[in-house]
């Protein structure tokens, strides 16, 4: 057994599935924590504020960082596995592709306060990806983001394992085959 927290996560692209397998994980008992950007992207809008993807990158990026360190330091109450939907290396990536360095606190955390491998990887996914208000990245920066994630978690040391492009039971069974819970 590995000697850090039962945390896993998954990662990927925007409209991969990410939320959804978190969801059912949810239904099915399992401890989980969601996706940050979502609720700081409403709270921009709703405040008029630009800390969002489509606006100010490094703002959105310290937010979430935020965000991502109060739900693993929540997490950390608990002995039990958490899934988490994206990790503190999503942010890196997501720097990486708008061309900003890495802020030494993102970096840290990245080396410092892990995750369990594999790290699951959902692929780019034509028949399932949509666009809504808070999702207006494209099928292309959903390729780029999957590309980015997989050097970002690589980087980090990270072993990455692609989740099938199947049903949500399909993937959540392949995805809880290959964890301790």
């Amino acid at each position: 057994m590995e000697d850090r927290p039962p945390f896993h996560v998954i990662t990927g692209g925007p409209g991969t599935g990410k939320s959804t397998l978190i969801a059912a994980l949810a239904a099915a008992g399992h401890r989980v924590c969601e996706e940050v950007a979502r609720p700081i992207i409403r709270a921009q809008v709703a405040a008029s504020g630009n800390a969002v993807p489509w606006g100010d990158h490094a703002a959105f990026a310290a937010l979430m960082f935020a965000g991502e360190k109060a739900a693993y330091d929540a997490a950390l109450a608990t002995d039990q596995p958490v899934f988490f939907d994206r990790g503190f290396p999503d942010i890196a990536g997501f720097l990486a592709l708008s061309g900003l360095p890495t802020p030494a606190e993102v970096d840290a955390a990245c080396r410092t306060l892990r995750y369990r491998s594999p790290v699951f990887i959902t692929p780019p996914w034509a028949d399932i990806f949509t666009q809504d208000s808070e999702r207006k990245q494209d099928f292309a920066e959903a390729e780029r983001t999957h590309a980015a994630m997989i050097a970002v978690y690589s980087h980090y040391g990270y072993t990455l394992v692609e989740l099938p492009r199947a049903s949500i039971a399909a993937r959540m069974a392949f995805l809880l085959e290959r964890v301790e819970v």
